[in-house]
């Protein structure tokens, strides 16, 4: 192979990985996710880092004791955060295959809550 082919080949690589990458960023921005508690008084939204973008109480979470409610939410997100975790997992498998590098995007992702 001469030099010029493989320079070719080379640019040809990166524009995959660039478009890899782009696609990728676009489908982690869709991702989210919302649990609502077992009794449906709390609803919690996550986006893709976990990070808490909306919390719905229902008029049933008001005749709840206020530490009581507390860990409802707490333990609601954090099932919201397992599960944008999951989906995220999901979206980075699909560029990165399975390996090291997925290994790295979650092993710091929140358990399945148990209530």
């Amino acid at each position: 192979m001469d030099s010029a082919q493989w320079l070719a080949d080379y640019r040809e690589r990166l524009e995959r990985a660039a478009h890899g990458a782009r696609a990728a960023s676009a489908s982690l921005r869709e991702v989210g996710a919302s649990a609502t508690s077992p009794r449906g008084e709390v609803t919690v939204t996550v986006n893709a880092g976990g990070v808490l973008d909306q919390v719905t109480l229902t008029p049933a979470a008001r005749k709840l004791e206020v530490d009581a409610l507390a860990v409802l939410i707490v333990a609601t997100a954090r099932e919201a955060q397992r599960l944008a975790g999951a989906r995220m997992t999901e979206v980075m498998a699909g560029y990165l295959g399975e390996g090291e590098a997925l290994e790295r995007i979650t092993e710091h992702q929140p358990a399945e809550v148990t209530r």
